[in-house]
This record gives C-alpha cells, structure tokens and sequence, in this order.
C-alpha cells in the first residue's frame, strides 16, 4: 500500500511539474505587431485577439502589444523593420510581398477567385506552403494567412457602372504593380500609396478614388470622403501574418511553438469575422448614405477581358509549376462546390 502511494504521489509531481518546465521555456517578453489596418477592423480584431490567446497560452509572460493603423510605419515601411529586427511581427496583404518573393504577385491577379473556399483551398494547401518557404531567405517567417476579403471601387467623381466610366479617374491602389497594371488596363490613372496617406489624399481630392473591402472601407470611414461604391471584387487578397526571422531565431522551441499556435487560432476567428463583417459593411454603408452600384454581369466580363492580360503577364513571370498547382487546385475546389 505504502509502495502503491509512492508511486501515486510520483506520477502526481511529475504531471505538476511537466507543466512548469515547459512554462519555464517561456520567456517573460514584449512583442511589437503592426499593421496598416484601420482600428476596429477584422485585420485588427484578429491581432488583439492573437494577443490574448498568447498572454493566456504564456501564464501572462508575453505581451503582445498592437500598434494599427500604420502607426508604426506604412506596409514597405514594415517590412524592412521585419527584416532589420527592429519590429516582430506584421500582418498585411500578401501580393505586397512581391517585391520581394516575386510569386507572391499570384494572388493578386484580378479575378482570380470567385469565393473563400477557393482561398481556403490554396492558402492552406501546398500552394501556400511554398510561398511560405520563400519569404524565409528574405528574413521573414510567416505563422499563418488571415484575410482582407474582396475589394471593391469606390470614388467621389461619378457612379462606375460600365468600364468607360473609370476613363481617367485617379484612383488610389497599393504599391504592387499589378495593381498599377490592372487600373491602368480599366482605363484609370492608378496612383500608389501606403494605406494610412489615403483618408487624406480623398478629402484633399489628390486621387478621385481607391479600392478595398467593404469592411476596410466601413472602419477607415474611407465613406465621409467617398460618394460612390462598386461592387467589383477585382482581387480577393489574403493577409500573411509574419515575424522578423532575425527575432524569431532569438526565440526557444516552445515559444515559437505557442506562436504558430496562436496565429493558427487567432486566424481561425479573423477569417470568420472578416466575411461576417462584408455583408454587413455593404448593407451599413448604403445606409450612411453612399450609392452603391452592381456591375451587370456583361459588364463584369468587360471588366475581366480588359485584365486578362495582366494576369497572363504575372503568371508568364511566375514559377510555372507554382501557377499550375495554383489553377489546379482552384478549378478542383471550384468543380466540388
């Protein structure tokens, strides 16, 4: 009996102290994680909530403080401070990797996907996987995909209901060159520009109009500048959500472990709420007052024909293989829906 409660009392302190030696892996530290999304948009909820699944995940010893909202710089900005090691983490949209994982641009090509699952599909997949792998020569690690979500037209000139009517508008996009390619291709005069600049170059009028989700439209309030909406859904971008390779290598197993975790979990929630939050934002923005027009399905195949070839143009300077596996595993998804 004496024996069989030793070995009890045993078994009872290693399962209490197993716990403790790994929480001991854990680190009492400080993570930096910026984004250019607006405050109280998906992007953003997504990152605070990433910020409470690690402080409970860590006993309290991590804090992961949230800076949106470009406050740490605009998306290139980010980037560089990723790789130097000055900031951990970032989040942003995934064709902005371009530039330096030139694959990347993939993505981005217009019209590409017709509903989330086509996304989930490929991000979750191998094609995700391999641009994953690309961004660790670049000083990047990427822990997980959240989204953005479909982005749709908007400006202050003129209602956009068929190709002609976007001739000549100064429309503001982000600094990728196929955004600057595909606007170009509609007829519109494209101009770059890091996301925080953009509330103000609309009320100035230094660009007519932009494009961004519904939902980023609602929480940038993008709306009190901007009189008219289209319903395009041109692109539908995915978001990386990435740390500095040169902090992350400073990290311990465990917590890198706890990281992926959270990411994975936190981007579970963030994609949910990003195409809850779409509907929705349509349906409030229309009523706060902005006319919101749908392209008649003539229209947008006009609209498709004048991109496809910027989208040939990115796939021909793409890995072949990669773009293979990209249309293949879309047309799979797409054919079982």
């Amino acid at each position: 009996m004496r024996m069989k409660l030793k070995s009890m009392l045993a078994g009872l302190m290693l399962t209490a102290v197993m716990p403790l030696a790994v929480q001991a892996e854990i680190r009492e530290q400080t993570i930096r994680f910026a984004s250019a999304g607006a405050d109280g948009s998906p992007i953003v909820l997504g990152m605070h909530k990433f910020a409470e699944i690690v402080k409970e995940k860590s006993g309290g010893k991590i804090e992961v403080k949230v800076f949106p909202a470009g406050m740490l710089g605009g998306d290139m900005q980010t980037i560089t401070s990723l790789q130097g090691g000055v900031l951990q983490m970032t989040t942003m949209n995934a064709g902005l990797l371009s530039g330096i994982a030139p694959d990347f641009a993939l993505l981005d090509l217009p019209f590409l996907f017709s509903a989330p699952a086509e996304v989930d599909a490929v991000m979750s997949g191998e094609v995700g996987q391999k641009l994953a792998a690309e961004l660790d020569p670049k000083g990047l690690v990427a822990l997980s995909y959240w989204e953005l979500g479909f982005r749709n037209l908007t400006n202050n000139r003129h209602p956009v209901a068929k190709l002609e009517d976007l001739s000549g508008l100064k429309i503001r996009v982000v600094q990728s060159p196929i955004y600057l390619d595909m606007f170009g291709a509609l007829g519109a005069n494209p101009v770059p520009m890091p996301f925080p600049e953009v509330y103000t170059a609309l009320e100035t009028g230094t660009v007519d109009g932009q494009e961004n989700p519904a939902a980023s439209i609602l929480t940038a309030k993008l709306n009190e500048v901007q009189k008219y909406m289209t319903i395009t859904r041109h692109t539908y971008n995915p978001q990386v959500v990435m740390f500095s390779k040169k902090q992350w290598e400073k990290l311990g197993p465990e917590e890198q472990k706890l990281l992926q975790d959270a990411a994975a979990e936190a981007g579970t929630y963030q994609r949910q709420l990003a195409r809850d939050a779409d509907a929705k934002a349509v349906a409030d923005l229309k009523a706060a007052g902005m006319e919101v027009t749908e392209l008649s399905p003539e229209e947008l195949q006009r609209f498709r024909d004048k991109t496809a070839p910027v989208a040939e143009k990115f796939s021909a300077s793409a890995n072949p293989e990669l773009v293979k596996l990209l249309n293949d595993t879309i047309a799979r998804t797409r054919g079982g829906n």
